[in-house]
């Protein structure tokens, strides 16, 4: 199923998103940054599940590790967005890496459990490190890119910005030799040992990029949402990623990634005033979500085939 599919409509809806400001209310610009900062973090739950063939339900590590990292460089030693991003991508990737070595023989349900534990630890350990990160309270992320523009837009267009390029990052990578090979280990093992591509390496490759994509979700999302706490990175969080990289169906084009970006920001608001309900609606949203994205494809092919029998003479 191609969601927003050809290079025309893709551009249509980058532009769109560009010059949505215009037409929203400013309300609405701090809830889109944060849709566009789970996007991202829903690529790289997606980039993982495509190139490295596992499910990580500890992605929030990753993300909290570049969401600190701007953070702390800010508040500690007055560091900018613009040096510290980078950074933040760096310290995912390596911290990515650190965990993808030592579990390298785990896979499937191991793999995740593994991460789960890390997702699970992870509030405490910021916690433990008030010192540096605030502990409960947190730290704020406040220091302007552009000293004369509202902030508002600034960190509407930073966290739009830095999913644009995770996108077009995939997709270099999805046409390169790199890329291939990653698909070949995951895919064909054998057959990729047969061409030096060892299954070690693609495993410790797939994870750092998809970590790095988490370290610059994380650090997208320091920057929109202006705060940092452990409250935002627990295991829950972890399971949102992934539940948004299922309903976006591991999709790493714009359209998906926004697909799941949405169904973790906007449908909890949606349904803010439903009190008890919300975990059955949110659950039955959901299902529906994952049906569609399953039986899509086949409507469509069964459509076109009936199209076809009756243009035929």
């Amino acid at each position: 199923m191609r969601l927003f599919g050809g290079p025309a409509l893709r551009a249509a809806l980058a532009v769109a998103l560009l010059g949505l400001p215009l037409v929203v209310a400013p309300s609405w610009l701090f809830t889109l940054g944060i849709c566009f900062a789970n996007s991202l973090g829903v690529l790289s739950v997606s980039m993982l599940v495509r190139y490295g063939g596992e499910v990580s339900i500890g992605h929030s590590v990753f993300a909290a590790a570049g969401a600190y990292t701007v953070a702390i460089l800010e508040v500690r030693f007055g560091v900018p967005l613009w040096i510290s991003l980078p950074l933040a991508v760096a310290v995912g990737a390596l911290l990515g890496m650190a965990f993808a070595w030592p579990s390298r023989r785990l896979s499937g349900i191991y793999l995740a459990v593994t991460t789960m534990a890390l997702a699970l630890a992870l509030p405490e350990i910021i916690n433990a490190a008030d010192a540096w990160t605030g502990g409960y309270e947190g730290l704020y992320v406040a220091q302007a890119l552009l000293p004369a523009a509202p902030m508002g837009l600034q960190r509407y267009y930073v966290a739009l910005l830095l999913l644009f390029a995770g996108v077009y990052a995939l997709a270099r990578l999805r046409e390169s030799r790199q890329g291939m090979a990653l698909l070949l280990a995951r895919s064909h093992p054998a057959a990729a040992d047969a061409f030096g591509t060892r299954r070690t390496w693609a495993r410790l490759s797939a994870m750092a990029i998809s970590a790095g994509i988490a370290g610059a979700a994380g650090a997208s999302m320091a920057y929109a949402s202006a705060t940092v706490s452990p409250s935002g990175f627990t295991l829950w969080t972890a399971i949102f990623l992934l539940v948004g990289s299922v309903v976006s169906v591991y999709g790493l084009t714009l359209g998906r990634a926004l697909l799941g970006g949405a169904f973790l920001t906007l449908v909890p608001q949606m349904l803010a005033s439903s009190g008890a309900w919300i975990p059955i609606f949110y659950g039955c949203a959901l299902l529906a979500v994952i049906l569609v994205g399953h039986y899509a494809p086949k409507l469509r092919s069964l459509v076109e085939r009936r199209g076809r029998g009756r243009s035929a003479p």
